[in-house]
């Protein structure tokens, strides 16, 4: 096929065979199960109403993810149902992670510290899964700290799998990926950095913020200008501020709607702390979010919500240059 431009998009894919012991353990441990992949998911709500107590972790890997907050919602969702159930006091939940903090903007990270924090659950730091041992319900975890590169053997009664992801195997191999394995483009312009008529954007490019949908509505419409530009023989000029977006659910009614762009800055739309857990952002998760999604997303109409943040914040649009923790981090409405 031959092109004159070209815009890759093909996300990622699930590389669950890097882990030791995987996927064939799903086939054999009901106590073993992933919302990542669409068969695995199938599995998550009865390993998880089956679980009668014991050690439950959850997962993160060492890779870039798409939605990487995905993790921490399953988790929360379980500790909540087994609450409900009776049995949240026989349950150690433990959430490995292979970074070394909740979240890197600092203010929602505040917020999930104190959710984990009032829900019991463990957070152990730099700790990525490598190995599944279902015959003795054993996960090792590679210590990402440790400079002898040691590893550590948990027990699990419950084990819920954030698989390592990558660019699918034939963009991974072309010329159009660096070091990182994604494809490089410049991070405001989503130009290729070599080639200067192909584009990239969403999961598959290398650029320094979270991968998620909303990330890459957003990335569309610069992309857009930028492509029309350069087909028309002028330079790009919009620019891309590395805004990405993610509703992280904290139980069934609740969520903090977390918006921020690349400096780790938070950028939200709406005129009041987001980093609080509310009904109000869970009711937009559940019922306004996948209307965007699929008649407006889906149909290339939807940008992302910069045009919405002006209006609501009188013109305004930059990020909150100075947080503070705020006293109150409670459940708000």
């Amino acid at each position: 096929v031959h092109y004159d431009y070209l815009v890759m998009a093909t996300g990622l894919q699930l590389n669950y065979n890097k882990i030791k012991g995987l996927p064939e353990g799903f086939d054999t441990d009901p106590s073993l199960c992933s919302v990542y992949d669409y068969n695995l998911v199938q599995k998550t709500l009865p390993a998880i109403q089956n679980f009668k107590g014991g050690n439950a972790i959850f997962t993160l890997p060492n890779t870039p993810i798409k939605c990487s907050g995905a993790p921490q919602q399953i988790m929360y969702l379980a500790d909540e149902m087994w609450t409900e159930n009776g049995i949240r006091d026989k349950a150690n939940i433990y959430y490995n992670s292979s970074l070394p903090v909740i979240f890197y903007v600092q203010k929602y990270a505040d917020t999930l510290l104190n959710v984990l924090d009032r829900r019991g659950i463990t957070v152990n730091y730099m700790r990525n899964l490598i190995e599944v041992r279902t015959d003795t319900k054993e996960a090792i975890f590679q210590k990402l700290d440790s400079p002898k590169g040691e590893t550590e053997t948990f027990k699990y009664d419950f084990l819920h799998v954030t698989p390592p992801m990558s660019t699918p195997d034939p963009v991974r191999e072309s010329p159009l990926v660096g070091s990182t394995g994604f494809v490089e483009v410049d991070k405001e312009t989503l130009q290729h950095v070599k080639y200067p008529n192909i584009f990239a954007l969403g999961d598959c490019s290398n650029v320094p913020t979270s991968k998620t949908s909303a990330a890459a509505a957003t990335q569309g419409g610069y992309l857009e200008k930028n492509l029309n530009a350069v087909m028309n023989g002028k330079q790009p000029y919009a620019k891309y501020d590395g805004y990405s977006s993610c509703p992280v659910i904290t139980s069934r009614g609740k969520c903090i709607l977390v918006e921020f762009n690349y400096d780790c800055l938070p950028l939200e739309t709406f005129p009041f702390n987001q980093a609080k857990e509310r009904r109000s952002m869970y009711f937009l998760k559940k019922n306004i979010i996948p209307q965007i999604y699929w008649h407006m997303m889906m149909r290339g109409l939807w940008n992302g919500p910069k045009f919405l943040r002006k209006v609501i914040h009188l013109g305004m649009d930059g990020p909150e240059k100075d947080y503070t923790h705020p006293k109150d981090i409670k459940s708000n409405d």
